[in-house]
């Protein structure tokens, strides 16, 4: 009877497993150097302490920058060390011996599951946590702080209440022209127009400047006014702040609840935060495509060797990557639906591994 896993399967995914981890090495390193050397005047001018760089920014950094390239990487290396394998014909020997192609992607998709798994992993939970830690460090210490800048600003802040602000700015945390309403069913029973509002940052509460108010009960009207009043809403500065860095931040159930909470206020960005949300998984999910692309691709012996082989699997890459940007762009304008958009290019490359394994040698 067969070995479940083989001395084969132990080699294959050996190989695999070693040239991916050698290869993200390599391009780590190679980020890392050129970030410092990006970053190294902010550093410096800001005196930061060499342990906060270490271990609350390049720690913090690294798996992000290893989930990022995970599937590219993935690529490359089942192109890399299975061309090597056909080059010196050890797949012609495993096909001859009796192993089917079909048994022979077995490790490969064993090494694209340990991938994928962890870049799943990354994704929702270990990278979330390291990114707030790293994106404070960089509004902190790197480059320009982010100012929003918006007009014409509808949210629904509670069930039935909604506010509008003609504009916001996040400096100074004041909203002009604002409007706040609330609904009984289909009816309007408050009203509240005023010049400006403003977060008062050390009480917590907003304070609106000259308002009117009118209240509606059938066919009855009371109406306040005055200089100054002071409220909270389910609203705060922080829902004005750098759109990716919160989104960027948040765990796999924090990211759900966030978007539930923003359909609620009616904001205009839920299609980002959903684009985020489907790409978490979408993303790992690819690890296999690429996986069965590149050994379909390498498994034959050419005569461009690892070079045809790198060559053609890049350009591949740069495909996938470019309906990648295609799909998320037509997303974010809302021609299509988020989770539609992240999956197409998947299954388009689905499509095109399927095809070429049918091609690849038996």
């Amino acid at each position: 009877m067969e070995k479940i896993f083989s001395k084969l399967d132990r080699y294959i995914l050996r190989k695999f497993i070693g040239t991916f981890v050698v290869s993200i090495l390599l391009i780590l390193f190679i980020v890392i150097v050129f970030d410092i050397s990006e970053k190294i005047e902010d550093f410096v001018n800001h005196k930061v302490a060499l342990k906060e760089i270490v271990f609350d920014y390049y720690l913090n950094f690294i798996p992000y920058i290893v989930n990022l390239f995970s599937p590219l990487f993935t690529f490359i290396a089942v192109i890399f060390f299975t061309s090597r394998l056909a080059s010196r014909t050890e797949i012609v020997a495993m096909l001859s011996s009796g192993i089917s192609f079909n048994r022979l992607l077995r490790p490969y998709l064993v090494g694209a599951t340990l991938i994928a798994g962890t870049s799943l992993f990354l994704n929702n939970y270990l990278i979330p946590r390291a990114n707030k830690t790293r994106l404070d460090f960089e509004s902190k210490y790197v480059g320009s702080q982010y100012v929003f800048d918006g007009k014409n600003i509808h949210r629904e802040v509670d069930k039935d209440i909604y506010v509008y602000m003609e504009t916001y700015n996040s400096t100074e945390n004041v909203g002009t022209r604002f409007t706040l309403e609330k609904m009984k069913g289909l009816d309007l029973v408050f009203k509240l127009t005023a010049r400006e509002i403003k977060w008062d940052s050390i009480r917590n509460r907003w304070s609106i400047i000259d308002y009117y108010g009118r209240y509606i009960d059938g066919r009855k009207e009371y109406f306040v006014k005055g200089d100054r009043i002071d409220t909270t809403l389910n609203l705060t500065p922080k829902d004005f702040g750098r759109t990716d860095n919160v989104i960027k931040s948040m765990t796999a159930g924090e990211l759900n609840r966030f978007i539930d909470d923003e359909k609620k206020k009616g904001s205009d960005s839920v299609q980002i935060y959903e684009i985020e949300k489907h790409s978490r998984i979408a993303y790992p999910f690819a690890t296999f495509i690429l996986t069965l692309i590149g050994v379909s691709v390498s498994s034959r012996k050419t005569r461009g060797g690892i070079g045809m082989h790198l060559g053609i699997g890049l350009g591949l890459s740069f495909g996938f990557i470019f309906f990648m940007q295609l799909f998320t762009s037509y997303a974010q304008s809302g021609v299509i639906p988020a989770y539609i958009a992240v999956w197409i290019p998947n299954i388009i490359f689905a499509a095109v591994a399927i095809f070429m394994l049918r091609k690849a040698p038996k």
